[in-house]
């Protein structure tokens, strides 16, 4: 068909939908109407589509064409497993609501042109996907099965909905079962599979690690190094080169200014010349300086190794960027000292190593493995700080009174050393459990974890006070043996340890982020938006079944109300589900370079600034700190910033949710692989969701699986969504949340991630 004769042909159209004696039909009654034969309807779809793009036709749900009634929007197509999607669409609130059959082929991630139509009702927008702008996916990795002259690969991903047909000759030889990745080299029309060729097999699906690889590759995540960044991680020193420093009462440079080249000759262990003292010391005493030797230059940094020092960590822990000091003055005077590894010393702006770690954003965390955002000669090397080693840091030292006020804090470039590497476990054993043997093992360290627990508990409180919300979810900690198979899944609940760590931390990254939004300099911060007013009202009307009133005074919730209701629910049955379904309707906390708080912790100002191995935006942060304490934030570094940290904000948001999905991904496969060995095995559980189509009950080891309503034996049950119940419609039997039942293992599907359970009458649990 010729341009001219397409043009014509939608001049004709237009004006036939906007005749008052037309009635809006569907495409193959306009193709009966028109006298289009069969072989030509696609040809008329295809201007039909056009014009719905242009805005010059309409479409109604029930597919029939008519005048525009419609706007047309542009947005990102989110797939769901029952083929239906949504559109996001970044100057609209809500995302569109896309039925299965108005996809047009679209798959999950792809940019879509979508006609809306806005709901009378006040529900949700409805479109229908007129034109694929850019695809999103062009490899696809799952399992491949074979026929006998051609193939099909079903996707990992249960977003991408349908199977990608490998014709005869592109399979590279795959068998059934084999994990393979496939090129896709058509999209087919929406009616028709996607079309590709396999161009690598990752293993047969029962191959150890073959799982997790695949879904490495399924999120695209970066495996191996660069040439150009282990050439220049080669040349990067493996212990800090240190000149001991004359006490610096007299010492002109302040930590981290670069000394000049030496009157006397130099040589390791000789002592600096004495000079005039810096302004930025404390009042109350001298300061030891240490001079760190670089390649090309000499550093001169506040010396804290003579502080007794710690890190605590998980015991698996191999990256340790953070590590703590603390003193107590007097009776509500405490020093606190958060020394985080200064990785921007190694890890240069614009170097192959910076370029690699930007595009990676963050650490990711996969059972087996760990894809680390730096290489581990820096990760685990140089930058960990290591008990027993010295290490070049980026000190938050706060001066904070017996309310858990800081009333004064100094940001410098140091050196330290840490004395003790501890763990979670041991930590919580000695303050919590008062452990004999442990303490008399850290003897000399004991009074400093007390006084660190003393100080948390400061800490935390008035973080209470303020109205920060504590989302206690426990998390899974899953053990694999040597083929990678889970052994053990169990809670890992967070101990008197963690949460000592986690309130240092937030103290810093507090601290941090309101020292730069006073000073006005380009900086990254963690926000997390109030939440849409809209959601919370439905919130609200949600938890009022239940008898619980979350209050939102001129629409507008507090961090306060929903603590206090977190409060209220505590140890009830329907906490879990009222705690996610709280979570749920809060918005995600993102990086940004406006300082708008954080409504979660309920913090004016926060930054992330204690994981700069793990967090690309926290190294980021780094430089301009380091760059600022040397004087060197020029208007030109300014600017330089201005124009580079939108970009940084928007990637290291989008980078954070790719490892987020990856990591929970993981989760689902393992505990899915591990009850898969237990099937007819019977388990106590408590019920944790319901909905339509079944219940969910939650495992004392966190596996959830799902009761199917098919599968619930005595009688027909209905869902009562206004109590969250299950009701039998004869015997009225109820199942609630909270509620214990006892099941059995039914069966597992791998690939969906999903475990089957039935319920066992009057049962009880293997012993």
């Amino acid at each position: 068909m010729t341009d001219e004769e397409r043009n014509r042909r939608k001049s004709m159209l237009t004006e036939l939908f906007h005749d008052k004696a037309y009635h809006p039909m569907k495409l193959k009654e306009l193709a009966i109407f028109l006298d289009v034969p069969k072989e030509k309807r696609e040809e008329l779809e295809e201007i039909l589509d056009q014009l719905v793009a242009e805005g010059k036709a309409g479409i109604s749900k029930k597919g029939r064409y008519g005048k525009p009634v419609w706007e047309t929007a542009r947005g990102t197509f989110s797939a769901t497993a029952k083929g239906f999607g949504f559109v996001t669409v970044p100057e609209r609130e809500e995302d569109i609501f896309i039925p299965a059959d108005k996809t047009k082929g679209a798959m999950h991630g792809d940019t879509v042109e979508v006609s809306v139509k806005e709901a009378a009702d006040g529900r949700r927008a409805e479109g229908v996907v007129v034109k694929i702008l850019e695809r999103a996916n062009t490899t696809v990795i799952g399992l491949y099965r074979k026929n006998k002259n051609y193939g099909f690969v079903i996707p990992d991903n249960r977003k991408l909905t349908q199977d990608v047909f490998i014709p005869a000759g592109n399979d590279m030889g795959a068998v059934t079962g084999h994990k393979v990745a496939a090129q896709i080299t058509g999209y087919g029309n929406g009616r028709q599979n996607p079309e590709g060729k396999i161009t690598e097999i990752l293993g047969h699906v029962n191959d150890p690690g073959v799982d997790i690889l695949s879904i490495v590759r399924a999120y695209d995540l970066p495996e191996e190094f660069p040439a150009e960044v282990m050439e220049q991680t080669a040349g990067i020193a493996d212990t800090v080169r240190i000149k001991p420093a004359a006490d610096a009462s007299n010492c002109q440079q302040g930590a981290g200014s670069v000394v000049p080249e030496f009157s006397c000759e130099q040589g390791d262990g000789d002592v600096l010349p004495e000079c005039p003292r810096d302004q930025n010391v404390y009042e109350d005493g001298t300061e030891r300086y240490a001079v760190v030797q670089t390649e090309n230059a000499h550093e001169q940094r506040l010396d804290l190794r003579h502080l007794r020092t710690v890190t605590i960590d998980g015991e698996d822990a191999k990256d340790l960027d953070d590590a703590v000091t603390i003193s107590k003055e007097n009776d509500d005077h405490y020093t606190l000292g958060v020394h985080i590894a200064d990785v921007s010393h190694y890890v240069t702006e614009g170097s192959p190593l910076d370029q690699e770690a930007k595009r990676r954003g963050t650490s990711v965390y996969l059972m087996d493995r760990v894809i680390p955002m730096l290489p581990h000669k820096l990760s685990n090397g140089i930058c960990s700080l290591n008990a027993g080693e010295d290490r070049l840091a980026l000190s938050c030292i706060m001066e904070i009174d017996g309310t858990g006020t800081v009333i004064g804090h100094r940001i410098a470039e140091t050196v330290i050393r840490v004395d003790r590497r501890m763990t979670y476990t041991a930590v919580n054993a000695i303050i919590t459990d008062r452990d004999a043997d442990l303490i008399a093992e850290y003897d000399g360290f004991v009074e400093m974890f007390d006084l660190m627990k003393e100080l948390a508990d400061l800490l935390r409180a008035k973080r209470g006070r303020r109205g920060s919300i504590d989302f206690d979810f426990p998390e899974s900690k899953i053990t694999l043996d040597g083929r990678g198979r889970p052994v053990e899944i169990r809670p890992y609940e967070r101990n008197a340890a963690t949460k000592i760590i986690e309130d240092f931390m937030l103290m810093a990254n507090e601290t941090v982020a309101e020292d730069y939004f006073w000073q006005e300099i380009p900086f990254l911060y963690r926000t997390h938006e109030e939440p849409d007013p809209e959601k919370m009202k439905k919130l609200a009307a949600f938890i009022n079944n239940f008898g619980y009133v979350l209050r939102i005074p001129n629409g507008e919730v507090h961090p306060k109300e929903v603590q206090k209701l977190l409060a209220k629910i505590e140890g009830t049955p329907e906490e879990a589900l009222l705690s996610r379904m709280t979570l749920r309707s809060m918005k995600q906390a993102k990086y940004t370079t406006e300082c708008t708080g954080h409504f979660g912790l309920a913090a004016r100002y926060y930054t992330h600034f204690t994981s700069p191995i793990r967090r690309y935006p926290d190294l980021q942060i780094h430089r301009i700190i380091k760059e600022n304490l040397r004087g060197g934030l020029t208007e030109r570094r300014i600017a330089h910033y201005a124009n580079l940290l939108p970009e940084v904000a928007v990637q290291s948001s989008a980078l954070e949710r790719r490892a987020d999905e990856a990591e929970r991904e993981t989760e689902k496969l393992k505990k899915c692989e591990y009850m898969s060995r237990h099937i007819g095995e019977i388990y106590d559980g408590v019920i944790s969701g319901i909905t339509s189509w079944g219940i969910y009950v939650e495992l004392p080891n966190t596996v959830e699986g799902m009761v199917r309503v098919s599968d619930l034996e005595g009688d027909y049950f209905i869902f009562d969504e206004s109590k969250m119940e299950m009701v039998g419609e004869l015997t009225n039997r109820r199942y609630k949340l909270g509620q214990k039942v006892t099941v059995q293992v039914a069966g597992t599907d791998k690939l969906m991630r999903t475990i089957d359970f039935v319920l066992v009458p009057d049962g009880a649990a293997d012993p």
